[in-house]
């Protein structure tokens, strides 16, 4: 069975919503275009966004295997990470509507 960790995003301290969207949209196209293997192991993405204390974040569930790759990628492209359990796995069908949206790929 695929594992997957959950991956929270989160925004720069007063940055708007859409601007991190974009920002997310702009990072997302990027690892399609250039790490298609990679953005692959991404299964879902949370359908809203949430606050936490000032910044908006956006999940996602990263399959095990590619957390390194991912966490990295979002990293350089400067984006914060909450910490994460690597212990603290999930099965794909943890990752329901209406929470939850599986990326085609």
């Amino acid at each position: 069975m695929d594992e997957f960790l959950c991956v929270t995003v989160l925004s720069q301290v007063g940055e708007t919503e859409s601007d991190f969207n974009k920002r997310l949209i702009a990072f997302w196209s990027h690892m399609l275009r250039n790490r298609e293997a990679d953005y692959e192991c991404v299964y879902a993405e949370s359908t809203r966004f949430h606050a936490v204390n000032e910044r908006t974040s956006r999940q996602y569930f990263v399959a095990v295997e590619a957390i390194d790759v991912i966490s990295s990628e979002l990293t350089t492209a400067g984006f914060t990470l909450e910490p994460f359990d690597r212990e603290d796995t999930y099965s794909r069908y943890e990752a329901t509507p209406p929470d939850w949206f599986q990326l085609e790929h």
